[in-house]
């Protein structure tokens, strides 16, 4: 029998290990479900029909205070407007919170052929000018007939319309300025797709490997004869490993990832010809791998001489979005060139794809911090007074916003201008010199080897994973590839003054090389002093000392030197000129710091593997057309900078 002390400590053992059990158990915290827009919206789901009977899924939240009268604000998008259901809500409707506060009917919209719209996608759908018959559609004439009815249809709204969207949206908000229906007041395409043979999927011709795993997402086609479907009908490509860089090198040949795109369904065929894939988007970027009639239909960027003046334009971009910078500049500039008069104003900042739409305080691209609230600033100083100008103000060309707002990535702050690139900025030239220099005065014409290697291409970046689309490597430290023997760098001494370049730079090559085929990659970057300090975001294995921030970047595959059109091999160790275009920066490279160019021929697998032998078509090369070969770079190539006094 147990003595009554040994009960008693027993007792307070088993009481005392029952409490601590019960504190280590954690009740799990509900998450908080924003209800605003359901408080504060009432949600329709239309079908409206298009001058060819089609008809295409809308939402519409309108305002529960009907008072009074509301703009419209509308987005397309091939990536569904879900929730469906009209007792589904989303969380956050609009551009951003302010506009969705202050009240706006908000309308988002399934394009042709896409979730529960009827009708057929085309990828990029051409633009059809002087249509004559109802037959003859586009993403314009169906942009016009929405906004028709909606001007007619929906309640309380004040008879002006806006339209925005970011990336593939941001292409849609853009086409609804041509041909724009007179209601249309405010257009901001934003990291706007121009033409998907310089954007996306390809730079200047190369292919981007990158990108592959999003090629299902737009040439899927929808199941049941390509009925509406509420639900994604499209899988994306599972690699089986992290290591994207070890796994393309593998795989070999671009002809050897068919595979991924055969799909097998009951709605698609099981027999197929040749070369063939069930993914139509994959199979046109096989058939058509030259800027041909194709590729220059789908593109928009040319048919923006004609936007109606009763449309304001703010085009916004980020400085380090590695998905769309030609589309927004260049949809810009062409506004510019050809519509004198019309309202069209730009707002580029230190993003990355879409990340002036986030709602962070410190505002990061990869590894770099550029400062506090510089994409909220955007929405509730910059974005939020646009279309408030225009839908809801008296609509006056004084807006109170210039025409460029601008964040320089090297001084991290706000600029505002007058014009695109500004009035006093000109052009001065730098020479590629022996001994790593980069001079302000050509230095000879020596020719600087590297041996380029199929089989240890240039990585775009040090990291080891697989990504659907690629972002940080916009703003990485260079100093992984200026380390190689197969880059080439060239570099400033160190600034005794700040130096600030302000619009777009040109590449102006002297090459060689002893095969006939060759891509060229040129990299703007930013070596920063020893004495740096590192912010918080930074990767464990970096520090901010020496940094080498890539500033600018991009690649022209060699047969397009003369034309992306008609291809043509190099002559095995003949000197020839290379030109490639730049995209705009505005960067400052501060006192103290060192201006670097890098120079190589392969970027992998940011870009598939050049052969280094001309094919007639890349995705249909062999493993035996791939050889390594030895480049030349010669002192007389300059780059063009565009630089502010």
């Amino acid at each position: 029998m147990k003595s009554p002390a040994k009960i008693l400590i027993l007792s307070i053992f088993l009481l005392v290990f029952t409490v601590s059990c019960k504190k280590t158990v954690k009740t799990e915290e509900q998450p908080v479900v924003d209800t605003y827009v359901a408080d504060h919206y009432t949600k329709k789901e239309v079908d409206i029909e298009m001058r060819d009977g089609i008809k295409l899924h809308t939402t519409i939240y309108s305002p529960k205070d009907t008072s009074k009268e509301y703009p419209i604000i509308m987005q397309r998008t091939p990536y569904s407007s879900q929730p469906y259901g009209e007792g589904n809500f989303r969380t956050k409707i609009g551009p951003n919170e302010h506009l969705m506060r202050e009240g706006n009917i908000i309308v988002y919209q399934d394009v042709r052929g896409r979730w529960l719209s009827e009708g057929h996608y085309e990828n990029m759908r051409a633009y059809i000018p002087n249509k004559t018959s109802n037959d003859q559609v586009d993403e314009s004439s169906d942009t016009y007939d929405t906004i028709e009815w909606l001007v007619n249809n929906v309640e309380n709204n004040n008879g002006n319309v806006g339209v925005w969207g970011i990336s593939y949206p941001g292409y849609y908000a853009t086409y609804a300025t041509v041909d724009a229906h007179p209601a249309l007041k405010a257009a901001s395409p934003q990291a706007c797709i121009g033409d998907f043979f310089f954007d996306d999927f390809h730079h200047n011709g190369a292919y981007l490997l990158s990108y592959f795993r999003a090629t299902s997402l737009f040439g899927t086609p929808r199941p049941n004869g390509d009925q509406p479907i509420d639900t994604a009908w499209y899988t994306l490509p599972s690699l089986p490993t992290e290591d994207q860089y070890q796994f393309f090198l593998d795989a070999g040949p671009l002809k050897n990832l068919d595979y991924f795109f055969e799909y097998e369904t009951a709605d698609t065929p099981t027999m197929r010809p040749e070369g063939v894939t069930d993914d139509y988007f994959w199979n046109e970027l096989k058939e058509h791998p030259n800027y041909d009639e194709m590729w220059q239909s789908k593109g928009l960027i040319q048919h923006l001489k004609n936007v109606k003046s009763s449309v304001a334009t703010m085009i916004v971009g980020g400085w380090f979005d590695a998905e769309d910078l030609y589309g927004p500049l260049e949809t810009y500039k062409n506004i510019e060139k050809y519509n004198e008069g019309n309202y069209n104003t730009m707002v580029f900042g230190p993003w990355d794809h879409g990340g002036w739409a986030r709602t962070v305080d410190r505002n990061v691209v990869g590894n770099y911090y550029f400062g506090d609230s510089i994409s909220l600033f955007f929405q509730k100083d910059i974005e939020t007074k646009f279309f408030n100008h225009f839908l809801k103000g008296d609509g006056s060309p004084d807006s109170g916003l210039p025409e460029a707002y601008v964040f320089d990535t090297g001084k991290k702050e706000w600029k505002t201008y007058d014009t695109w690139p500004p009035e006093n900025a000109s052009k001065q030239t730098m020479y590629l010199s022996e001994d790593q220099e980069l001079t302000e005065a050509q230095n000879g014409a020596t020719g600087i080897q590297f041996i380029s290697d199929i089989k240890k291409p240039v990585p775009y970046s040090e990291d080891i994973k697989t990504v659907f689309t690629p972002r940080k490597y916009m703003t990485d430290d260079q100093r992984f590839a200026a380390r190689r023997s197969d880059v080439l760098v060239f570099e400033t001494d160190i600034l005794e003054d700040d130096f600030t370049l302000a619009g777009d730079i040109l590449a102006h090559l002297k090459v060689a090389t002893t095969g006939t085929a060759a891509d060229w990659i040129v990299k703007i970057i930013d070596v920063h002093p020893a004495d740096t300090e590192t912010n918080e975001e930074m990767q464990n294995h970096l520090k901010m000392s020496n940094y080498h921030l890539m500033v600018r970047s991009e690649v022209l595959r060699g047969r397009f030197r003369n034309s992306f059109s008609d291809p043509e091999p190099f002559t095995p160790n003949q000197k020839t000129n290379v030109n490639i275009k730049l995209q705009d920066v505005f960067h400052t490279f501060k006192k103290g710091h060192k201006l670097q160019v890098q120079v190589q021929s392969t970027w992998f697998p940011l870009i598939d593997l050049n052969p280094q032998t001309y094919v007639e078509n890349i995705f249909k090369a062999d493993e035996s057309d791939f050889k390594t070969q030895t480049h030349t770079v010669f002192t007389d190539s300059n780059i063009e900078f565009t630089v502010l006094k």
